[in-house]
């Protein structure tokens, strides 16, 4: 054998095309700089692992306070087809960034973010989430929770976060949950 050979791999793991770690990656869309970031990691992943995306954007229901019934004046059909417009614009606008040869898909739906993520995971079966690390600033994530901490502590599947700098560039990623599943792959 020549000296500049490599001797023959004895072990299952080969290149990503043919055992890829992720088969399937949700990305959750929101519009936000950290959202952004996370869409470029895992474009480079999927294109990496021949991996499919779904982009998930979620909008929460309205909840009037005070009472069941709307201000007066507030056409609520209209403002709730409105939000959904523009979150299908935003999921429109992300899947326009994906490159042609990754399968992509793209699910808006009405329900709180975290709950939306957990049930998308199930749904569309799939092995990782690549997410930004908040989308509505730091204050009221910090009042009213955070929807990448609440799919941390809930996701059975791995959970990539990435933050973004105000300018939008990726600062860092991390790999914020370590699951059996994938160690021993």
């Amino acid at each position: 054998m020549p000296e500049d050979t490599p001797p023959a791999r004895s072990d299952p793991v080969g290149p990503a095309e043919s055992n890829p770690m992720f088969r399937s990656i949700l990305v959750p869309v929101d519009g936000s700089a950290h959202a952004d970031a996370a869409l470029v990691q895992a474009i480079d992943l999927a294109g990496c692992q021949r991996a499919r995306i779904t982009l998930l954007c979620a909008w929460r229901p309205f909840i009037w306070y005070g009472g069941a019934v709307a201000p007066v004046g507030v056409d609520v059909e209209q403002l709730e087809s409105d939000v959904e417009a523009e979150a299908r614009r935003l999921a429109e606008a992300a899947r326009d960034q994906v490159p042609d040869g990754i399968e992509t898909e793209i699910v808006v739906v009405c329900e709180r973010p975290a709950d939306a993520i957990m049930h998308e995971v199930e749904r569309g079966g799939h092995d990782l989430v690549v997410m930004g690390s908040r989308g509505r600033g730091s204050l009221r994530s910090l009042l009213l929770g955070s929807v990448s901490l609440s799919v941390l502590h809930r996701s059975r599947v791995p959970v990539m976060v990435v933050h973004a700098t105000q300018c939008g560039e990726v600062l860092h990623l991390h790999r914020v949950v370590e699951h059996p599943m994938v160690a021993h792959r």
